[in-house]
């Protein structure tokens, strides 16, 4: 499932997760990790990352990648059309979205990204504990679209993808947070 979007369902009441859309980055035997896509922060990537945040897209800030290691930095980058060469320190996700090492110099990727995306910390699963999460239908998987790691109103993710899925999956779009409410 790497390169696929998990994205909660209203049922899903873990408040790390509560309408997140979470982008696979790894999918094997031993495990699963993605990053949560819609959960930016306050904090401007160049005053964590120095010049990297002149790489960084609007909203050009940290994310909460999830509840896993906080204190490290997950970075996606997706490459340009033109760029046909392996890049060092570019670690492919799925077409020209991949992971990008931060100790690299950011001088030498600006003529090969058109942008990139840190994240503070990561979710992850142990071995067959998101295909049971799935399974109990805590998650929807829907393929991603290049933009999804990189929408201006990140807030607006979770609605967006859940609207683009089209018949009842474009209904709970609309599902209100707390149904107690409704």
């Amino acid at each position: 499932m790497t390169g696929r979007l998990l994205v909660a369902t209203p049922t899903l009441k873990d408040p790390n997760f509560d309408r997140t859309v979470v982008l696979l980055v790894a999918h094997e035997t031993g495990g699963a990790l993605g990053v949560v896509l819609n959960r930016a922060t306050e904090v401007p990537v160049a005053e964590v990352l120095g010049t990297w945040g002149e790489l960084a897209g609007d909203p050009a800030v940290l994310f909460e990648g999830g509840p896993v290691q906080p204190e490290s930095a997950i970075c996606l980058a997706r490459t340009r059309p033109e760029v046909k060469k392996r890049l060092s320190g570019f670690h492919p996700v799925s077409g020209a979205l991949g992971t990008l090492d931060l100790s690299a110099d950011p001088e030498r990727m600006r003529e090969n990204v058109t942008g990139i995306r840190v994240f503070a910390g990561y979710s992850g699963w142990s071995a067959g504990q998101l295909e049971e999460e799935i399974a109990s239908g805590s998650w929807f998987v829907f393929d991603a679209l290049p933009g999804d790691p990189f929408v201006e109103r990140p807030d607006d993710l979770w609605a967006m993808v859940l609207r683009r899925q089209g018949d009842i999956l474009a209904a709970v779009a609309h599902f209100p947070p707390d149904v107690s409410l409704n």
